[in-house]
């Protein structure tokens, strides 16, 4: 059952792509989703039905081998897969922000060499920005590269970062000048088999608990200089061009767990009855169920809007970026509380999905920018008159 409306018709190839991302989602995802969210396990068996439909990692272009999937067509499988499980939604989405700032930037050597395989599937990509002491001041990073010779060398903390661990590759920003602030920040490919590259311990989670979270320790890892990404220095402006791009996947990943818990609690809505009819027809109910399909068909628009401008790369792609992630993600939680109270007791329990898709929905008010910041990145950009 759907509850979902648009104010417009995709066009039929984004439709078939939705149908087709559906059905894998429920016939392979949703069975396992409280399970992996039980046992804090990395979804194996999902992320393999992923590489069979080539989910994995559809963003990649048709020349590296990858099914070339533009960014509308790209929410579109995060919202669908979302729905059914965020934490397998989460894993072509960590992968699209690890690998962007090399579809970006990256030199021709860096995009042959590290896209084939993570299009095949051989390996995912994780995205390094984050430390203890450096979250949202991304310029506050302590993580040092030296240019020794040919190579530079690295040490430093990562912190939060999704899929560590698991991924074979990592986009790494650190400080190769660090008296310049942002301006001397720098990023880098690292492998998962480079020495010195360790993990820490999987954080132990509120949702999101089948994507592993880890500290990433970099303690003298020596990579060669054509692993930098872009230009030396110019590692700033590239996270931040990332994340423009990056930040409507997470708003696709609200969308779907809000779309998710909707549909739960109109179903459950219909089927059961108090005071001799369904909770359906109290008007108490039907408020919250209408408010929530409201918010998500303005959250579809704002996300596909946005999409469509990370394509085209517009000149208020920044605004539209934030802006979506930040009203779908705020969106998310409101609704997927909600459905929790349509249920009632049994919404407070794990014999249900709505609990953990409430919990799952608290991160994206959280990560690649913390709602705080997206309002502020908006009211930049309405004061440059770029909104």
């Amino acid at each position: 059952m759907t509850t979902g409306f648009s104010a417009y018709q995709l066009p039929e190839d984004y439709e078939e792509i939705r149908k087709g991302v559906r059905e894998v989602a429920e016939a392979e995802l949703a069975p396992r989703a409280g399970e992996v969210d039980a046992t804090a396990s990395f979804p194996t068996e999902s992320y393999e039905a992923l590489k069979a439909a080539d989910l994995h990692a559809p963003h990649i272009p048709e020349e590296y081998g990858g099914a070339g999937l533009d960014a509308l067509g790209f929410a579109v499988v995060i919202e669908e897969l979302s729905r059914c499980c965020a934490s397998t939604g989460l894993m072509p989405a960590v992968t699209k922000l690890g690998s962007t700032p090399v579809l970006l930037e990256g030199s021709d050597e860096l995009k042959q060499k590290y896209l084939p395989p993570v299009a095949r599937g051989e390996a995912m990509f994780s995205y390094c920005l984050s430390e203890p002491e450096a979250g949202s001041d991304v310029a506050g990073m302590t993580t040092k590269a030296v240019q020794d010779g040919d190579h530079y060398v690295l040490n430093g903390v990562k912190r939060w970062i999704s899929n560590a661990g698991v991924s074979e590759y990592y986009t790494v920003f650190a400080k190769t000048d660090p008296a310049a602030g942002a301006k001397g920040i720098t990023a880098f490919v690292i492998e998962k088999s480079d020495e010195g590259v360790s993990f820490g311990a999987p954080e132990k989670k509120l949702g999101i608990k089948g994507s592993p979270t880890c500290e990433v320790y970099l303690d003298n890892v020596r990579v060669p200089a054509d692993r930098v990404i872009g230009e030396v220095g110019k590692g700033f402006p590239l996270a931040m061009k990332t994340l423009d791009h990056t930040r409507i996947t997470i708003a696709a990943q609200a969308l779907g767990i809000a779309q998710g818990a909707l549909d739960a609690a109109v179903q459950y809505a219909q089927e059961r009855e108090q005071f001799g009819k369904s909770i359906a027809q109290f008007q108490g109910v039907q408020f919250m169920m209408a408010d929530a399909a409201m918010k998500i068909a303005a959250a579809r628009e704002l996300t596909y809007a946005a999409a469509a401008k990370s394509e085209r790369v517009e000149e208020n792609l920044t605004f539209f970026g934030a802006a979506a992630k930040c009203y779908a993600s705020d969106a998310a939680m409101e609704i997927t509380t909600d459905a929790v109270q349509i249920l009632g007791g049994y919404g407070y329990t794990t014999d249900f999905p709505v609990e953990r898709m409430m919990r799952d929905a608290k991160i994206t008010q959280i990560y690649e920018g913390t709602n705080q910041i997206q309002r502020v990145v908006m009211a930049r950009e309405l004061l440059r008159g770029k909104s």
